[in-house]
């Protein structure tokens, strides 16, 4: 188990160090922006994790979240001056709104069981949607408005490291969490409600506590993604985000954190790679097509997630060892 514990630690140092080199090997402007989307999706995904994987929570309104953190950004860099000041402004007011939102939203819907809750939380990002649309005064509606960023955010080289450093430290503090007491019941909850209901836990307290944390989590993303394009319009609140979202935390693997991430990084390749071939080959016009296969296919050969899948085949294998060693032993 240790030994599995220091190779999979292992992986993951060797893969943060290739991510913190490669910029320094190879300065494709492209590349730079993919990868940066990868690391602000894979923060957005983690968010989602804690809700699907580790709370067995589904929701279809978690873009809401990283709308606030998105629109918060860009109207605080907007309307004042573009400063680091500001942009921490920005996002702390953006934290505190995701986090009283989904503190809210929570209280009002966790009560309700599996799809009735999926419903209620479209029917709140249906809300925000609406009101971006309307407000034009503050947001411009559907046509968005560009926005100027700080000095320091505007070398792609800086920004890349900011958003690798923002998604390594979620994913730390989410997984102390996770392995937390608080983390522990709500992954009781995932398995069995009730049963954690009976042994006298507040189970609703739990469900909402980990609705804030991911709110605020979707925000931090949010206002990355605004930094990212300096641009910010209402597409940011649509079901199309969450479900991206959706699709990389099963893709990569439910309840993993690592898989979420994993996750990001194909799905954004693969939009990258389609889209780059269908200016060459006209039929991969279509790529949402080939997108679909993608996925059906991930879902057919890894059930469980690409990371989960892996971590099945490695308790296999682990009790395959400890039969045999049990059988020479006797």
């Amino acid at each position: 188990m240790k030994i599995l514990k220091v190779r999979s630690h292992a992986v993951l140092g060797m893969t943060l160090a290739i991510l913190i080199v490669y910029p320094l090997f190879n300065d494709s402007r492209s590349m730079l922006i993919l990868l940066t989307q990868i690391f602000i999706f894979g923060i957005f995904a983690m968010s989602y994790d804690l809700l699907l994987g580790y709370t067995g929570i589904v929701s279809f309104g978690h873009a809401m979240f990283f709308g606030i953190g998105a629109y918060s950004t860009g109207i605080f860099l907007d309307r004042m001056e573009p400063t680091m000041f500001w942009l921490a402004v920005s996002i702390l007011v953006a934290s505190v709104i995701a986090g009283a939102v989904s503190y809210i939203v929570g209280l009002l819907t966790l009560r309700l069981k599996s799809h009735f809750y999926a419903m209620l939380t479209l029917a709140f990002a249906g809300l925000f949607l609406v009101g971006a649309e309307k407000w034009r005064s503050l947001t411009f509606g559907n046509d968005g408005f560009t926005f100027r960023t700080p000095d320091l955010m505007k070398d792609r080289l800086v920004f890349y490291f900011i958003c690798l450093g923002v998604m390594v430290m979620i994913f730390l503090l989410l997984k102390r969490f996770t392995h937390s007491p608080a983390g522990s019941v709500l992954q009781a909850i995932r398995e069995n409600e009730q049963r954690v209901e009976s042994i006298g836990y507040q189970v609703l307290h739990y469900k909402i506590l980990a609705s804030v944390i991911a709110g605020v989590t979707a925000s931090l993303a949010g206002s990355l993604y605004g930094l990212s394009l300096r641009f910010v319009n209402t597409s940011v609140f649509t079901m199309d985000v969450t479900l991206d979202a959706l699709l990389m935390t099963i893709i990569g693997g439910v309840g993993t954190l690592i898989g979420p991430i994993v996750g990001a990084g194909l799905i954004e390749f693969a939009h990258h790679f389609l889209t780059e071939l269908a200016k060459t080959y006209p039929i991969f016009e279509r790529w949402i097509i080939f997108f679909g296969i993608l996925y059906i296919l991930a879902v057919m050969f890894f059930p469980a997630g690409i990371v989960g899948s892996f971590k099945k085949i490695k308790k296999s294998k682990r009790a395959k060892e400890e039969s045999k060693q049990q059988n020479i032993a006797s």
